[in-house]
């Protein structure tokens, strides 16, 4: 079986998954063959679970290299009606880069995310 790369996002201020909150993969290269020139992978939306339904890459479509993942805090806090009187989002756009070095690995990168601060890490 391939690698793949997947995402949760957890909205810390309400305490529910993030629904609805967009995001992009982007390819930026492995550095040494082709340098680092950015290719979008693909454009998703977290579901009820704040996840995406299915794996963001996986099988042959992974490659060693650096990716980044970009998530579209700001929007989906600005649209959170429980926030509309509370707090300014001050992350409108969380980047988190990564390196893939296992093709067949799997390569989970949640993000707690709240309006003034969010967290990662190397998930299972």
């Amino acid at each position: 079986m391939g690698g793949r790369i997947s995402t949760h996002v957890l909205d810390t201020a309400g305490g529910k998954p993030a629904e609805g909150l967009a995001i992009t993969l982007t390819y930026l290269g492995d550095g040494e063959t082709d340098g680092y020139s950015p290719i979008l992978i693909g454009t998703f939306s977290t579901n009820s679970d704040g996840r995406v339904d299915e794996p963001l890459l996986e099988g042959e479509s992974l490659k060693r290299g650096t990716y980044e993942l970009l998530f579209m805090a700001g929007d989906y806090f600005r649209s959170a009606p429980y926030l509309s009187l509370v707090f300014d989002p001050i992350f409108d756009h969380i980047p988190i880069r990564f390196e893939v070095t296992d093709e067949s690995g799997h390569y989970h990168v949640p993000l707690l995310v709240a309006p003034g601060g969010f967290s990662t890490y190397r998930g299972s």
